[in-house]
């Protein structure tokens, strides 16, 4: 069955459906990961969003299930140049067909997504509709394209209630705004006991459960838009309590302390992007899926530093606080998918605690 991608500048691709059959509006977003395609699909940061993977062949080695990030893919659509029909891999247990069919997501493969990547890189990200209307009216649709946004994406990715993975080291409190399973398992893996809290839970709960350190996730929409979390992490950040994040969490820390944010005009997502710690001058391969940043200029001198920077485009990829236990990272140290350079981050987290417990 023909697909059909249409942009909010009017241009229009022409493919074949793939996954789920109903209409979608999303904002547009690529990925240029050459592997880790189900490790995108279920990262919650996707929520309200459709990924074009700009890696031509996708699907080739299946989907194994425990290399999911959470319970089920996120992404309101999914684009491809080629979608792997017949995975070879022993651990294959499914193709990207049934999983995207299984949930409900439309897709398209068959088009040109390098023309696509290079028409958001120039005019910047903007939402479009996948649709398989033959007689779609493009002059009825873009507006409905420039009215959309994705709003409220935090309260349904977050977990429901709290849940904790055993361990004999530190406690550390995970504030789950989108977070992917390997940021509670980097922790865990180094003996921390690690309670999953819900995004909006109120900072009290959190203080009064005396955690010796507090981990703020990754997740999906604006940071500006999450008022009440940010009212939350004033009152965390005037504690003692080390606190890590990656992310959203690091963007709503800076936001929490009086910085500011904006969008990139079309953000950074996938597993090749270098950081320079600006402290040892080592150079970092990282993981990346974002589409806001820190300003640098708002960053106030007497509550943080930069710590880390894009090497490409000179953002704002980390901050150390001053006289507080709190570093916060843009990138993803825990990885999956993408490089594992940054991984020790979780260590300093560990040291920032008291260094290894039970040793």
């Amino acid at each position: 069955m023909k697909a059909y991608l249409i942009l909010e500048d009017g241009t229009v691709f022409e493919g074949t459906s793939i996954g789920s059959k109903r209409e979608i509006i999303s904002e547009i977003v690529f990925n240029t990961s050459m592997t880790g395609y189900l490790e995108v699909l279920t990262d919650p940061s996707y929520a309200g969003q459709a990924v074009c993977m700009t890696y031509p062949l996708i699907g080739n080695y299946g989907i194994c299930y425990s290399d999911m990030e959470s319970l089920k893919p996120w992404p309101d659509g999914y684009i491809v140049r080629e979608l792997a029909r017949m995975p070879s891999n022993f651990r294959s247990e499914d193709t990207i067909q049934n999983v995207l069919e299984k949930n409900d997501i439309p897709g398209i493969a068959g088009i040109d997504t390098r023309a696509l990547t290079r028409i958001l890189r120039e005019k910047g990200t903007m939402n479009g509709m996948i649709t398989t209307n033959e007689n779609y009216n493009v002059d009825e649709i873009i507006p409905k394209l420039k009215e959309y946004t994705p709003a409220g994406v935090v309260a349904k990715v977050t977990c429901s209630e709290p849940t904790t993975l055993k361990g004999d080291g530190y406690k550390v409190a995970l504030l789950d705004f989108g977070a992917k399973k390997n940021i509670a398992r980097s922790l865990n893996e180094r003996g921390m006991e690690v309670t999953i809290y819900p995004a909006f839970t109120k900072a009290e709960e959190i203080i009064a459960s005396n955690p010796d350190g507090i981990m703020l996730s990754n997740g999906p929409g604006d940071p500006k838009e999450c008022i009440s979390i940010i009212e939350e992490l004033k009152k965390l950040y005037n504690t003692d309590i080390p606190i890590f994040a990656i992310c959203l969490g690091h963007q709503l820390m800076a936001l929490a302390t009086g910085a500011d944010t904006h969008k990139m005009k079309y953000g950074h997502r996938g597993g090749n992007h270098p950081v320079k710690d600006l402290k040892s001058g080592k150079v970092y391969i990282s993981s990346q899926n974002h589409g806001y940043v820190v300003d640098d200029s708002t960053v106030d001198p007497e509550i943080a530093e930069v710590a880390f920077i894009n090497v490409n485009d000179k953002t704002v990829e980390g901050l150390r606080y001053k006289n507080k236990k709190i570093f916060t990272v843009q990138f993803h140290p825990e990885a999956c998918p993408g490089p594992q350079d940054s991984n020790a981050l979780f260590d300093e987290f560990v040291e920032m605690m008291g260094g290894k417990k039970n040793a």
